[in-house]
């Protein structure tokens, strides 16, 4: 099993990596910024948020936008500073989380449906995984209109568009699954299936690759794991620590990037700067959204 090599630190809590101009791009939660890191691990702060921002994506025109979790918002940001785009509140029932955007511009918003880090304190994990509220995934137009894409899902984490953008495939984290839908010409999903079963695995953020499958950052473990539709593990990548988060970049969309750190609960990792950056060589490019 490889392990990845750490390329950049002292991050609170990274997360949403995107591979864009030449750069990897990525929100540090408790820094309140979307930053980038180049090839050397040098970073920059790209925008800072007057929130804790998640899921990064850009529009067909190059327009950055950025979930806000605590609002439940989608923002424009650039050089002119951040204004809003669309309001998730009517759907999104906790902290807004993830995003992927279209060739169209339409972005699909996940959110937490629950208080999690509260919930394990009180009860723990075997009793949350058994137990918990839902949540609905947002499809917010172009245009700023907010839509609910699809209801009942295990906390919605992670999203990938296929090539052809004509799939969907959502990582449902308190299911331990992977789970992939139909898109139509309108962004309307269909044809709700089971994509993965990960066993034991918590699924966080994740990539596609050139073959169809699927990494995924594995929040309960130091892991990054490449699955196989229907759940087949095809190999998997050791970090430092446990990871919340993953992307293929570089010039030819080989370097593995894993965003990493010792724990997911607030108190611990906003009053620390123990987040990573690791990377590692992979044998297939990525592919599709982001």
């Amino acid at each position: 099993m490889p392990a990845a090599n750490v390329l950049a630190e002292g991050l609170y809590f990274g997360e949403g990596p995107r591979w864009h101009d030449g750069r990897l791009w990525f929100s540090d939660f408790y820094d309140h910024a979307v930053k980038s890191v180049d090839a050397r691990g040098v970073i920059r702060n790209q925008h800072s948020i007057d929130d804790q921002p998640s899921g990064l994506g850009w529009s067909p025109d190059g327009r950055l936008l950025v979930v806000a979790m605590h609002r439940r918002q989608v923002l424009w940001a650039g050089p002119g500073g951040v204004a809003l785009h669309a309001d998730l509140s009517d759907v999104a029932t906790y902290h807004a989380n993830d995003m992927v955007v279209d060739a169209q511009g339409r972005a699909y918003v996940g959110n937490f449906g629950f208080a999690l880090d509260e919930a394990l304190e009180a009860r723990g994990i075997e009793s949350v995984l058994a137990d918990h509220p839902t949540a609905s995934l947002a499809r917010v137009e172009p245009d700023g209109a907010v839509h609910v894409a699809a209801t009942d899902l295990h906390f919605p984490n992670g999203m990938v568009i296929t090539p052809d953008g004509r799939t969907l495939i959502v990582a449902e984290t308190l299911a331990m699954r992977l789970t992939a839908f139909d898109i139509a010409a309108d962004g309307a999903l269909s044809n709700r299936r089971v994509w993965a079963k990960l066993e034991g695995r918590a699924p966080d953020g994740i990539c596609l690759d050139a073959s169809g499958c699927v990494w995924v950052a594995n929040a309960i473990a130091p892991e990054c794991a490449l699955v196989a539709p229907g759940g087949a593990i095809v190999t998997s990548v050791t970090t430092s620590q446990p990871c919340y988060a993953c992307m293929l970049g570089g010039s030819d969309r080989r370097t593995l990037f894993a965003l990493t750190a010792p724990s997911s609960v607030a108190d611990v990792v906003s009053v620390s700067r123990c987040g990573r950056i690791e990377c590692t060589e992979v044998e297939r490019p990525g592919a599709g959204r982001p």
